[in-house]
This record gives C-alpha cells, sequence and structure tokens, in this order.
C-alpha cells in the first residue's frame, strides 16, 4: 500500500531514504535525530556540519553511510507554541518538502519518523492524523511508497471518543455472535440446528435465535434447485455465476463515475497491483483488506460491500475485530480510508490497501 502505518524504529527500516526531524544546526542531540546519528556512524556528523543552518519546514539530504537506506532526508519541525505561531505549516512543510527530496532523488521507499512528536510537544491528539492527511495528499499526485514509523503508543494520542464507541462495537456480546454462526451453517443445519444439545464449548450452544423448521416445501425447493444445476451444461453453469471480483471492480467504479486512478489512489492501493487486477481478470483473486479498501474508495454501503467481498468468496462477519470495525465505519458513513486505517492500526489489526 502506498501509505502504511507501522511499529517499527525508524533506524531500522530498509529503505531509500530515511526522514530525519532534526534541529536547525543538525546536531544530533536527543531522540530520533540522536539515534539516526548513532546508526549513520560519525560521517553523519561531517555532512551535517557542512549543511548547517537548517531552515524550519525544509529539508536537505545526506547519504545514509553506515545506515541500510541510501539517503537521510533532514527536516527541522515546528516547536508546539500553542498553535498560534504557524506550527501546522511548517509541519506541512516539513512532510512535503521531504517528500519533494525523495521524488528528485529517484527514492521508491521512505519511512518518517512522526516529526515533533517527542520534545518539541506537538499535540499527541494531532500529530499522527496529521501526518496521515498530509502524506495521502502528496501521494495523490505520485508514485511513491510511504511508511509512517510509530515507535510506540507514548508517541501519539489516538481519539479517545472513538477508541470507545470503537472497543463498545468490538466488544458486543457473544451472543450475537453465536446468532451468526449458527445463521451461516449450511441449509439443513440452518433449519435444524442441534444447538440445545450441542457441547458447552461449541459457539451455536444455547443460541436464543428461534430456529426455523423444515417443511416438504423447502426440500422441493432445494431439490429442483439441484437438478436444474444437473441438467445443464458445465459452460452453462459457469455463465450463470457470479462475476469475478475484477469485472465487479471495474462495473462499480464506472457506475461512480472515477477514473481507474482516483479509485485505487482512494483505495490505498498502488499502481502494480491494479494492473495485476487489470491484466488478470478473470483469475485475480484480492486479499480482504484490499477487496474492503476498494468497497471503502467506492463509497459501497454495508450490502454492496457485501456483495463485492462475495465475488471473492470473501465477507465481512460479526466475530472479528477487522470485520467489526469495518462494519463501524460503513454504517456510520465514514469512507476516509486513512482515518479507518489509524482506527485498524491503535487496535492491532491489518490495514486497508495493498
Amino acid at each position: 500500500m502506498p501509505l502504511q502505518i507501522i511499529r517499527q524504529d525508524v533506524t531500522k527500516m530498509q529503505v531509500d531514504a530515511v526522514v530525519n526531524t532534526t534541529n536547525e544546526e543538525m546536531v544530533g542531540y536527543s531522540g530520533v535525530d540522536l539515534a539516526i546519528h548513532q546508526a549513520a556512524g560519525p560521517e553523519m556528523d561531517a555532512a551535517c556540519a557542512k549543511l548547517a543552518p537548517l531552515g524550519l519546514g525544509t529539508a536537505k539530504i545526506t547519504p545514509g553511510f553506515n545506515m541500510d537506506a541510501k539517503y537521510i532526508i533532514h527536516t527541522s519541525g515546528p516547536v508546539w507554541r500553542g498553535g498560534l505561531c504557524g506550527e501546522k505549516i511548517i509541519l506541512k512543510s516539513c512532510y512535503v518538502e521531504s517528500l519533494k527530496l525523495a521524488v528528485e532523488y529517484g527514492c521508491n521507499t521512505v519511512a518518517f519518523p512522526l516529526i515533533s512528536a517527542g520534545a518539541y510537544g506537538y499535540p499527541k491528539d494531532q500529530v499522527l492524523s496529521y501526518a496521515v492527511q498530509v502524506i495521502s495528499e502528496f501521494l495523490y499526485d505520485h508514485e511513491l511508497m510511504v511508511y509512517l514509523c510509530v515507535y510506540d503508543r507514548t508517541s501519539y494520542e489516538f481519539s479517545r471518543q472513538l477508541f470507545a464507541e470503537l472497543k463498545e462495537v468490538i466488544g458486543i456480546d457473544f451472543e450475537e455472535e453465536r446468532e451468526f454462526l449458527c445463521a451461516s451453517r449450511p441449509l439443513m443445519e440452518d433449519y435444524e440446528c442441534e444447538c440445545d444439545s450441542a457441547p458447552s464449548f461449541s459457539p451455536c450452544a444455547s443460541a436464543p435465535a428461534p430456529r426455523k423448521k423444515a417443511t416438504p416445501a423447502l426440500f422441493e425447493h432445494r431439490r429442483v434447485q439441484e437438478s436444474s444445476a444437473q441438467n445443464k451444461s458445465l459452460h452453462e453453469y459457469m455463465q450463470t455465476m457470479e462475476k469475478t471480483f475484477a469485472y465487479k471492480l471495474f462495473d462499480l467504479i464506472d457506475e461512480r463515475g472515477m477514473t481507474d486512478v482516483e479509485c485505487y489512489k482512494k483505495a490505498n492501493v498502488d499502481k502494480k497491483t491494479f494492473s495485476k487486477i487489470k491484466c488478470n481478470p478473470d483469475t485475480y483473486k484480492p486479499s480482504k483488506q484490499t477487496a474492503v479498501a476498494f468497497a471503502i474508495a467506492l463509497q459501497l454501503n454495508l450490502d454492496e460491500t457485501q456483495e463485492l467481498l462475495a465475488c471473492a468468496g470473501l465477507t465481512l462477519s460479526r466475530s472479528f475485530a477487522f470485520d467489526k470495525i469495518i462494519r463501524y465505519f460503513i454504517q456510520k458513513g465514514i469512507y476516509d480510508i486513512f482515518v479507518i486505517n489509524e482506527a485498524l492500526f491503535e487496535f492491532d489489526q491489518v490495514l486497508l490497501g495493498c
């Protein structure tokens, strides 16, 4: 995926360029700055001494020296002074100017720390979401893989209200999940579920939902369906099957009046992955996070999302944290993929995109 939030020490990233948040003198005195100087070795100190001073919101580049990264991009972030001294403008410039340098030097992969999130005091409830916003805006016009490295939970603060709501959603009483599991069994089990006699560890045990009874009409309906399928040739049978995921996706893109580029950018999917879908429409099978990402980009409602996922043999259940979080945002009509990814990241779930 073009933008990925990960828990990792930025100095350990094997990328084309690592961004270093430093001071105007470019002296590694603490935090990420000190760690990068130590990892790069003494040659970094000499190189930075020649480039200093570094203006606020600007960026300069050096070799990576002893680090795995080919380049180190140095930028000087703002000290938080209450938000009235242009801190947001400076912070945005740090990200944008660093990304511009990465593109200029032919980098395909870049790793950022959270700029100004530590000793500089930028509010923790703003720093991650603003970084994601600025980077995603830049990526809309550029093909680049960007990693946003969050060292630990102390470096940012997820929305408390949203966290509380999602925690409640994820913690829905298991009775509802048991009902769902019973409902998803094969047809005969659906109508004659032996929940009452199931072992105590079974998710269907003591399910409160009333069960429908199998009737002669039901058996006859099923027999007719099976007989009809048996009388068809394989070619005729295959023609009645649902479209593949790719063809369904292309239809939805056209229906929404979107371009391919607009769709895969909004889905946080890279150009190579979308090209693979275009070149292999009959056989391509997406991962769940990629399929859901396209549903979010297309702003599908819950039923439409399930229909798209079904074309890939997937579904959103009521049983897993990832699925519950996705359901929550779709039902709320929130389709910002990076807001959703921030929530997934907070709950240690796989992120949307590819």
